[in-house]
């Protein structure tokens, strides 16, 4: 029984005065009434009809009520149901409750028993349906989050590949708000998958069963957007020439994913809030508002608090939607997690082209480590499916690999976000006795200070500081504004070899663990990787070299 709508009371008695009088009390009590006049016709109204609450006489011209109940029963028509009886046959009014009648009156009753009888039978029906549902919904979030626990120790999780920690965070946050309604703001960069996220919360919600409904904000004409989103009336505008149901209506008890919402315009953005706060909108051309129940997940690939402070998007609908956030990293910030993905784009492809590959070969998985990945996942599921249709197998060998991957790491310029910190040299403390250094003999003219050496890569010795005295003969000239400190007995080197000696003797003092060698030389694991796929094709180190 609806809340909007009166219970249906199907009254079964084939004493055509006493089924009226029921019809005028039942009505009088605010309920809709049928009358069935035997069993057989009960049987075929409540199977089309539905109805909350039957009423139902024992004795009936065809067969008995307690026949009527079992066959109702074992025809999925949960009506509670009250019988009615006379004095006399009290004993099958009790063998019906045993059979699942609710209650039972006798006749003669009048309206006020009956009123009480029915409106107790329908109020317990509505509370043990509302308290089934919210077992089951409780059950089916606990088996979701058990199989979703389950996942935590694997390398895969709802769609996601990977087990580097930034991944497991990921997990963490999706497997914690799945079961709420609470909106979830999701950011990173293109092709990190942020649809693949929605998805996820949505299929490990309690909404599950409903629609998931994506709408790309940035893909959609701006005239068009608000009869995306809301829906229009036949006539709003030219060109609608029927009605049209709208994002939000098909997205009703189930999750309506905003991506690119950062695209939205402001006006789009007035009407968005009002639907977030209320949960009502009006179709394009329609001044009737419908209500819906929608769950919001929202993605863009920019900052959203930065596009609120540019005047972009509005403050108070991103207080609204951005209550859990969810920021998903790029690749090269995961490099950990690239040969997981590699293998597992790799066995996807091969099955679907019926192809017979089976791996990498290690140079190739070197030079799938060493590329930085400015397209993150999505540019590496290219290429796999690339090296897949255009080979044969079984095992994929650097020749394979397509540019740019195949250029040893090189790239285009990165992003502004991702240039270096300038490197400052390292202070080198002087030792005891300074080395001077006279002027030239020249007394004329001010000696003319030393040009500026690049700092170089620090050194194990600490060399002694030189120091530029002024000249003598010309005490009006300044003196050198820096001092140079270098040791004339050390050997110089290339600073791209004393840059390979520096890695090389990381590696050594962690055991050839490049994720803790690029810890203490403070860079990304990428950055080795792809140094020594060139040192070793240039010849520097030796092929058991690398890892």
């Amino acid at each position: 029984m609806s809340e909007d709508a009166p219970g249906r009371v199907l009254i079964v008695e084939d004493q055509q005065a006493q089924a009226e009088l029921a019809r005028l009390f039942i009505g009088g009590l605010g309920y809709e009434a049928r009358i069935a006049s035997s069993a057989a016709q009960a049987h075929d109204i409540a199977l089309e009809w539905r109805p909350d609450g039957i009423l139902l006489d024992i004795e009936l011209p065809d067969y008995n009520g307690l026949e009527l109940l079992s066959r109702l029963r074992a025809a999925g028509v949960d009506a509670v149901v009250v019988v009615v009886t006379a004095s006399a046959s009290m004993e099958l009014a009790k063998q019906a409750i045993r059979a699942g009648a609710e209650d039972y009156v006798v006749k003669p009753y009048n309206r006020d028993r009956l009123g009480v009888t029915l409106r107790n039978a329908l109020e317990k029906r509505t509370l043990s349906r509302t308290r089934r549902a919210l077992e089951s919904a409780l059950d089916d979030t606990q088996t979701r989050l058990e199989a979703a626990k389950a996942q935590l120790g694997k390398t895969s999780y709802a769609g996601f590949v990977g087990a580097s920690p930034k991944m497991r965070a990921v997990y963490d946050t999706l497997q914690g708000v799945a079961a709420s309604k609470a909106s979830v703001f999701i950011t990173g960069e293109s092709g990190t998958g942020k649809e693949l996220a929605a998805e996820a919360l949505h299929k490990m919600s309690p909404r599950t069963n409903r629609t998931f409904v994506p709408l790309n904000c940035g893909a959609i004409p701006r005239d068009l957007l608000e009869s995306e989103v809301f829906g229009h009336i036949k006539g709003a505008f030219t060109g609608a020439t029927t009605d049209r149901v709208g994002a939000a209506k098909l997205a009703d008890g189930g999750t309506l994913f905003l991506d690119e919402i950062g695209e939205m315009p402001l006006e789009m953005q007035v009407k968005l809030l009002r639907f977030v706060q209320t949960g009502t909108f009006s179709p394009v051309g329609s001044s009737k508002l419908e209500k819906v129940d929608v769950r919001f997940v929202c993605a863009t690939n920019r900052d959203p608090l930065l596009e609120v402070e540019a005047g972009r998007f509005r403050e108070d609908l991103y207080y609204r939607l951005y209550v859990v956030p969810l920021e998903l990293p790029p690749l090269r910030d995961r490099s950990e997690d690239v040969l997981l993905l590699a293998r597992h784009f790799l066995a996807q492809f091969a099955r679907e082209e019926r192809k017979g590959f089976t791996g990498f070969s290690a140079e190739a998985e070197m030079m799938l480590l060493a590329y930085p990945w400015p397209g993150n996942v999505r540019q590496l599921q290219n290429v796999v499916r690339n090296i897949v249709v255009l080979n044969a197998g079984p095992v994929v060998e650097a020749g394979m690999i397509p540019a740019p991957v195949n250029r040893g790491g090189a790239v285009p310029p990165p992003r502004p976000a991702l240039v270096a910190a300038p490197v400052v040299a390292p202070v080198v403390p002087p030792v005891a006795a300074p080395i001077v250094i006279p002027p030239a003999p020249v007394a004329e003219e001010p000696v003319a200070p030393p040009l500026p050496v690049e700092p170089v890569a620090p050194v194990l010795v600490a060399p002694a500081p030189v120091v530029f005295a002024p000249a003598p003969a010309a005490p009006a000239a300044p003196a050198p504004a820096a001092t140079l400190r270098v040791d004339p007995e050390q050997e110089i080197l290339p600073l791209a070899e004393m840059e390979r000696r520096m890695v090389l003797a990381a590696l050594a003092r962690t055991g050839n663990d490049i994720p803790r060698a690029a810890s203490l030389l403070e860079v990304n694991p990428s950055t080795i990787y792809r140094k020594m796929l060139q040192w070793r094709k240039d010849g520097l180190i030796p092929a058991e070299s690398r890892r």
